[in-house]
């Protein structure tokens, strides 16, 4: 089975979760990395072989089938585009764009290219919410009239310390809606099984000013975000993400006229799986992951390598479920309607 030579763009994430999932994958190797600062260091220290400055130069410096672009939101546009224009197969983290023009530009590259390509929104991958849209999309929960997804969070409260950079500037992609929000909408389009007739919603600062180990700093993004959604058929949902409680909590339920489906817990990798009904409540039991063993090396990562299966079928031009770059743009359209993008 051939294996494919990838580069990942980014060292944040891409080396925190990423770089583990494909050097523990069967169908891909890591050749390079590439980051304004880092990648040299990250290279040397994690055992991959090339490390460049941008992406640009690491299409031109090394011989690759694969692009993860891992970068921050606001280099998104150029380092897909250039990766699309080389012909190579893209993965890319979400937010997809800073705005739906990009977004859309990226999906005409994309088509263009005759590529594989894809949105990095692993969490389609664990197991409660893989059972809770098998559950939604089979009809055993009676046609869906109502979608729930709330993610709260302790880490943007005023007392937290958060050392400043480009996450906490909105012309860059930073704040909430872009990092959490943008998973949480596609978990309702995914539930749901289309893309949304409707949308609005609101983004919230609660703390502007903030403070890390040089001081005090103002910021402009957002700490919170919520969505409406409506879909053909009559369902809606309400979407929210919130980081400025003292909680660490995640619903994700399906409302249907026979029963309904939910999935909580603290996290994504720690969630139960109900179904209600009339008649009482039933927990359910899921398979563990595919990758459950690789957790130790992050909580991520399991559920990354599920979704680079998927890519390594895209490549193959097989059958697969990747998050397709037509999902990020459908997302980028009801963040703008938020009121996320430059």
């Amino acid at each position: 089975m051939q294996r494919f030579r990838i580069g990942i763009v980014g060292t944040g994430f891409g080396a925190i979760a990423h770089l583990p999932a494909l050097q523990k994958h069967s169908r891909f190797d890591v050749v390079a990395l590439a980051s304004p600062k880092s990648a040299a260091r990250v290279a040397k220290e994690r055992g991959v072989p090339h490390a460049f400055t941008s992406c640009a130069e690491m299409l031109d410096g090394v011989e690759l089938d694969a692009v993860t672009v891992a970068s921050p939101p606001f280099a998104h546009h150029d380092d897909v585009l250039a990766a699309l224009a080389a012909r190579k197969h893209v993965l890319c983290e979400k937010p997809f764009a800073l705005n739906v023009a990009q977004a859309q530009a990226m999906c005409d590259a994309a088509a263009a290219a005759g590529t594989a390509s894809g949105i990095v929104h692993e969490f389609r991958f664990i197991p409660e919410l893989q059972a809770l849209h098998e559950l939604a999309r089979n009809g055993h929960l009676g046609e869906i009239r109502d979608i729930e997804v709330t993610l709260l969070r302790s880490s943007l409260r005023r007392e937290e310390l958060r050392t400043r950079s480009w996450w906490f500037e909105k012309k860059c992609g930073g704040g909430f809606a872009g990092a959490i929000l943008s998973h949480l909408i596609d978990q309702a389009d995914w539930l749901a099984g289309r893309a949304p007739q409707r949308s609005s919603g609101l983004l919230r600062t609660a703390n502007p000013q903030r403070h890390d180990e040089k001081g005090e700093f103002t910021t402009d993004v957002d700490d919170g975000a919520a969505a409406l959604l409506l879909y053909e058929g009559g369902a809606f949902a309400r979407v929210c993400a919130d980081g400025t409680v003292p909680v660490e909590s995640i619903t994700v339920a399906v409302h249907g006229e026979q029963r309904t489906g939910v999935a909580s817990g603290t996290s994504f990798d720690d969630l139960s799986l109900y179904a209600v009904s009339d008649t009482g409540t039933d927990e359910l039991t899921c398979t563990p992951p595919v990758y459950a063993k690789r957790a130790d090396l992050g909580a991520n990562v399991p559920m990354l390598m599920e979704l680079y299966d998927q890519f390594a079928h895209a490549i193959d031009g097989e059958a697969n479920v990747l998050p397709t770059f037509e999902d990020g743009l459908t997302t980028q359209r009801v963040l703008a309607a938020v009121g996320y993008g430059v």
